[in-house]
């Protein structure tokens, strides 16, 4: 293949936000050299909040008050002497993660308790410095590829107000899109950081199971559900992956440490890349959209201009469908069982409820039994060991099809709207089975200036791989520079 720019193959590129907000990485270095506070910082993130509500309506709740209070004593902690990966920097945090005093709505409607305690991935943003603004918008449950819900409204997509930023952390990827925080935790059961990254043009991580704890959760989602960064640069990703990872002394799963930031600052080596465009077996029929296909395509070629060895590949997928259905729709009637006011949730969450208690207990234990054979099936792509391809990394496009419109899922039946998602979302959800990492990145946009990602994916424990490649793909591509335009002056605001 040879080298060429995505952005010239898939349609124009926005201009770069003359004021554009520091990023994750600078806010902690400008901190640290004392050319602004966290007073200052925090305070700017939540006015630009509260002016983005009626337009991106990204937040369910902030910690106005608190969040001031803890940026005044970082300030005196930073005055001090003392220095933190992250202190004093704002950060948010999605609506299924436990924050003490605040309920964990995870997009559901009615009365919740709040939290007793921090969850351990935020307990860690914590002790690394962070001072947590507040919580953003998920779809119900964390269910489906759009932010959207009668408990909190529309979540909208900065690119495009008309268009969804993706789910299920449409909420946090908005709001790192938008400028409105540097970077944001999302979590990921079916593609639900790495979507929305695609669909906001930004980096979001998926790492191994366990990477980031799920605490209070032992095992979320029978397991397909982890915690990840979402953020505009490799390095911001990276950066709060490192602030966030760790386990809980009840884990189950609890991979060996990885040094992301240093991984990002890591030239990755000449390596052996499949690129495969065609998505695992699924139900639908339709074909990924042409634009998406000739962005990564581009970016494939642009892989092969940087010295790696990129050519047309599949894994073999299998039936892994069968697996992923049971343990979801299990994961959905587990949590929405503890609902107190089960009438106000979502018709199709109700469906799945009742599909999940069927498929629970023997049924979901034989899918999660399956998964010692998927990873030697699907793991031979990246072992020559057994006879192996040997690939180092395989690349995706990250969904098959560009932001849907804001509503383009109203009023469809729990199953049609399956069949809608899965069409346009095909490609990510076998990596939650497999419990193994990957990446989207920005590949580029439509002709209507809508972003599109594309997704490295990596074998187990493989983030240290991905992050130096991904870091690569950005010094060349620089789309960093690329934001949205401010709200207001964009088409359809």
């Amino acid at each position: 293949m040879s080298s060429a720019d995505p952005t010239e193959r898939t349609g124009p590129i926005r201009p770069a936000e003359p004021r554009a907000q520091p990023g994750l990485t600078d806010c902690a270095r400008e901190l640290a050299e004392g050319r602004t506070t966290s007073s200052v910082l925090v305070a700017a993130a939540l006015a630009r909040i509260e002016a983005s509500r009626h337009t991106l309506n990204a937040f369910r709740q902030l910690r106005t008050e608190a969040a001031l209070a803890e940026a005044a004593e970082a300030d005196r902690r930073l005055q001090a002497g003392e220095r933190l990966p992250l202190l004093g920097v704002p950060v948010a945090v999605k609506d299924d993660t436990d924050v003490a005093g605040m309920p964990t709505y995870f997009g559901c409607d009615g009365a919740l308790p709040p939290a007793a305690a921090d969850s351990e991935a935020v307990r860690r943003l914590r002790a690394a410095g962070a001072v947590v603004v507040g919580k953003t918008n998920s779809c119900e449950l964390g269910q489906w590829a759009f932010t959207e819900g009668p408990a909190f409204g529309v979540t909208r997509n900065p690119w495009s107000t008309d268009h969804t930023p993706g789910g299920s952390s449409g909420g946090s990827a908005a709001a790192v899109a938008a400028g409105l925080v540097p970077a944001a935790l999302g979590s990921d059961g079916a593609g639900s950081i790495r979507i929305p990254a695609a669909w906001t043009h930004l980096v979001g991580i998926k790492p191994q199971r366990g990477r980031i704890s799920v605490h209070p959760h032992s095992d979320a989602f029978q397991g397909l559900t982890v915690n990840g960064p979402l953020a505009r640069t490799v390095e911001d990703a990276a950066l709060l992956l490192d602030a966030a990872a760790g386990p809980h002394p009840g884990d189950p799963h609890r991979p060996p440490a990885v040094g992301a930031s240093a991984a990002a600052r890591r030239d990755p080596g000449r390596l052996r890349i499949g690129l495969s465009l065609r998505p695992p077996l699924t139900l639908t029929r339709n074909a990924p959209h042409p634009e998406v296909l000739r962005a990564v395509t581009a970016l494939a070629e642009v892989l092969a201009g940087l010295g790696h060895h990129v050519e047309e590949a599949r894994p073999r997928y299998g039936l892994i469908g069968l697996s992923f259905v049971p343990r979801a729709t299990a994961g959905i009637a587990e949590l929405a069982a503890l609902h107190p006011e089960p009438g106000l949730l979502d018709p199709r969450t109700r469906s799945a409820l009742r599909t999940g208690t069927r498929l629970g207990g023997r049924v979901v234990r034989a899918a999660r039994a399956r998964e010692v054979r998927q990873h030697a099936r699907i793991g031979a792509f990246f072992d020559t060991a057994r006879g192996g391809s040997g690939y180092d990394v395989l690349l995706t496009p990250t969904t098959a099809a560009p932001p849907p419109r804001v509503g383009a899922f109203d009023h469809l039946s729990a199953w049609r709207t399956d069949i809608a998602m899965t069409s346009a979302c095909p490609y990510a959800w076998p990596w939650n089975v497999l419990g193994w990492p990957g990446i989207s990145v920005p590949a580029g946009f439509t002709r209507d200036g809508l972003p599109i990602g594309a997704q490295l994916l990596g074998p187990s424990r493989s983030e240290a791989r991905l992050i130096s490649l991904a870091a690569q793909l950005e010094a060349e591509l620089r789309w960093y520079e690329h934001r949205p335009p401010p709200l207001g002056t964009a088409d359809g605001r």
